[in-house]
């Protein structure tokens, strides 16, 4: 929620939220179900609706009420400069 805050009260154009050993957000959870999928877009409002545990609820309203993209992906992967780049990476949740 923290940084939801500030990067509205910054005017940032979008949260960067790089997680550890996970790609994206996905359909469930990917450690406990193999037929879980990879998911490119979705929308807060799914997010919220489906449990999907990608930041707490508070945080996902806030960016969804000031119109702010987050886009998950995989921190180790080192592909931060392709993502800062322009590359297409993880899931954009808008």
């Amino acid at each position: 929620t923290t940084a939801a805050l500030r990067a509205i009260e910054i005017e940032a154009g979008v949260i960067l939220m790089g997680k550890n050993g996970t790609d994206g957000v996905y359909t469930d959870d990917p450690r406990t179900n193999p037929d879980a999928e990879l998911l490119s877009e979705i929308s807060y409002i799914d997010v919220l609706n489906r449990g999907l545990k990608v930041m707490d609820s508070t945080a996902i309203t806030l960016c969804m009420d000031n119109e702010l993209p987050i886009c998950v992906f995989d921190l180790l992967a080192g592909k931060v400069c392709d993502l800062l780049a322009g590359e297409r990476l993880g899931t954009v949740v808008s």
